[in-house]
């Protein structure tokens, strides 16, 4: 496994670009988002299909804001080089949900949920190894429990 100081990211440029462009998007429509869970969603008369569908996640009373709040922090996060990796693993969801709401829903916002997902996804590219060892296989040496024995969980 790499140390830390063997951990490289590629396509640093871009990658820096990206990062902070990716940043910006999160923080202020996380912001934005968070003002709709306080608000309320602004919806046409009469409310389309999309519209019906944003009203039902109003109703839950806390989705969107919480969807808010994380992304702004996913933001936050994603400005420092030390917490890009875990910024961008916490953006992955949200990322994948706004593709699946793009396609399916608001094809007009396909201008938006395209470039947002792929700038995860680069990213996740970019910073493939600081998550190599997520997909490490098992250890070569004996695992041991709490007591010193081996053969733990």
């Amino acid at each position: 496994m790499p140390t830390l100081e063997k951990r490289s990211v590629r396509l640093p440029r871009l990658a820096l670009v990206v990062r902070i462009l990716f940043a910006l998007f999160l923080v202020g429509t996380g912001i934005m988002t968070m003002g709709f869970g306080v608000n309320g969603y602004p919806v046409g008369d009469p409310p389309t299909e999309l519209d019906q569908f944003m009203l039902a996640l109003e109703k839950t009373g806390y989705l969107i804001f919480w969807v808010g709040l994380l992304k702004t922090i996913a933001g936050g996060l994603m400005f420092f080089p030390r917490t890009t990796p875990l910024a961008i693993l916490m953006a992955l969801p949200y990322t994948f949900n706004i593709l699946l709401y793009v396609i399916f829903f608001a094809h007009q916002y396909l201008v938006v949920g395209i470039p947002d997902f792929a700038a995860c996804a680069l990213l996740i590219y970019c910073y493939f190894d600081w998550y190599r060892p997520i997909f490490a296989g098992p250890t070569s040496g004996p695992i041991q429990d709490s007591h010193g024995g081996e053969h733990a969980l």
